[in-house]
């Protein structure tokens, strides 16, 4: 019995030296005060629980570089091609306009915080739909003659994905490279059986930060959330749609599906290929950033200004969050922007709110019903706020409207795979294009304006009286919004 006690005892001192330990670790790192107190409170009260939640979601891995950009640090032609775009931007006549201030500005800040390289002799194709995408997907696999790149969040075997695998085999059996890389917890459902039969014709597949007993710790809080296809170092898609039956043919009881997705040609397709061969090395340790195929100098008629930026919890800095807050606080006339799931953050509340009391025409959409409830109850939970402050918000109707994109005066834009949440900013691998066409952002802001057509907008007067069990939801919900 003395033994027992003692081991007991030790085994409390233990807890009470790690608890203490923790808590001087958040108090250093110098967090917004709110969360830090919030943690505070959670490994007081809650013993053991508290500290296998700050665990899973509470550790600020940028800080503690767990992923050092995944192993591979800083390559030196990364390094060296930002350095001399950063020059070139600085001394660019055009820029040094007062209308493109702003432009310059963001370019630079996006060379700075990722290295987000700039391209010049692009096309864009806007998809606006799955049907639409898939199979602008497909054709181009279909016609691949070297290698096929391919990397999701979420694949799932339904019609769509089991089309996508025998496409990949078809491919591959005629000689063509395939890798795949799939978020380990957003494809959780996919079969191994799946996986099998792509690796029995050499195709290779493999997993985003595999999450197995006993390691599941902290890697099941940091996804791949991006949405990348790279077809010969030639053609390339990014947005929101994942290989999952529902992104074609949309949800029971909720309608459409509705997305964002973009066909690109040109320079900026070697950027993309950069940020997957980036996530390869990390998945296989496999370097092919110095084979020359893989990175070609493809140049097409076209002459859109595209910058690809990448975040992380690799990243030093939460470079999209930057990005959003940057292209809201530069906008003259109007910002649009639609977003599935609205968990942003004081910071960028506080410029939306801004932007609108400054004159500025903001204009939100977000879902009216949403594939996930506990997320649309806390979007919800930011509405009025936003309406006090001459915000418009409209809820999307027809169907479920998961397109991300912001669009600033017909002069910027962007589309991507992140949210404007804080998990997208903070824990997610997201990535976005930053457009600096008008032709383009102006037919990105007239398909809003025509989704706009099947949404009803929220107004103050009517929001204010909503049913007090709502409040009630949309308050609980936002408790859990930086884990969401």
């Amino acid at each position: 019995m003395d033994w027992e006690r003692i081991i007991i005892h030790g085994m409390g001192i233990l807890y009470v030296i790690v608890i203490a330990v923790t808590i001087f670790r958040i108090l250093l790192e110098n967090r917004n005060p709110v969360r830090t107190l919030a943690w505070l409170l959670v490994l007081l009260l809650l013993p053991v629980v508290g500290l296998l939640l700050y665990i899973y979601f509470g550790m600020n891995y940028r800080k503690v570089k767990m992923f050092s950009m995944k192993g591979l640090g800083d390559v030196k032609w990364l390094q060296y091609m930002s350095e001399d775009q950063k020059q070139r931007v600085q001394k660019a006549e055009f820029l040094k306009k007062e209308d493109m201030e702003a432009v310059r500005r963001l370019m630079l800040l996006l060379l700075n915080n990722s290295k987000a390289l700039l391209s010049r002799y692009n096309s864009v194709e806007i998809l606006n739909n799955g049907e639409e995408t898939f199979r602008a997907i497909f054709k181009s696999i279909e016609i691949a003659k070297k290698y096929i790149h391919v990397e999701y969040y979420i694949i799932d075997d339904g019609e769509l994905g089991r089309r996508l695998k025998e496409l990949l085999i078809a491919k591959a059996k005629e000689g063509v490279e395939v890798r795949v890389i799939y978020d380990d917890v957003g494809s959780w459902k996919l079969p191994q059986s799946y996986i099998h039969e792509m690796r029995a014709v050499g195709i290779q597949v493999y997993p985003f930060l595999p999450v197995r007993f006993p390691l599941f710790t902290n890697k099941v809080n940091y996804r791949n959330h991006r949405k990348i296809v790279v077809v010969d170092g030639e053609t390339g898609f990014i947005g929101g749609l994942n290989f999952a039956d529902r992104y074609l043919n949309g949800l029971p009881g909720i309608g459409i599906w509705r997305d964002t997705h973009l066909k690109v040609r040109g320079e900026v397709v070697t950027s993309l290929q950069t940020v997957f061969l980036f996530d390869w090395y990390f998945v296989r340790q496999e370097v092919l950033l110095n084979k020359t195929e893989y990175l070609p100098d493809k140049k097409v008629d076209g002459n859109v200004v595209i910058q690809t930026v990448a975040s992380g919890p690799d990243s030093d800095w939460t470079s999209i969050q930057q990005a959003y807050f940057t292209l809201i606080n530069m906008a003259r006339k109007y910002v649009f922007i639609s977003t599935p799931y609205f968990m942003p953050g004081e910071t960028t509340i506080n410029s939306l709110k801004t932007a609108a009391m400054s004159g500025v025409d903001v204009r939100i959409m977000i879902p009216y019903k949403s594939d996930s409830p506990l997320t649309s109850w806390c979007t919800r939970s930011y509405v009025e706020e936003l309406l006090e402050a001459g915000v418009r918000v409209f809820q999307y109707r027809k169907g479920f409207n998961h397109s991300k994109l912001i669009i600033v005066d017909g002069l910027v834009s962007t589309v991507g795979t992140a949210n404007m949440d804080m998990r997208s900013f903070e824990q997610n691998f997201e990535i976005n294009l930053i457009l600096y066409d008008r032709n383009v952002s102006r037919k990105l802001a007239t398909f809003f304006l025509e989704d706009l057509q099947q949404s009803t907008e929220i107004h103050l007067s009517d929001w204010k009286f909503r049913p007090k069990r709502d409040r009630i939801r949309e308050s609980l919900a936002r408790l859990f919004a930086p884990l969401l």
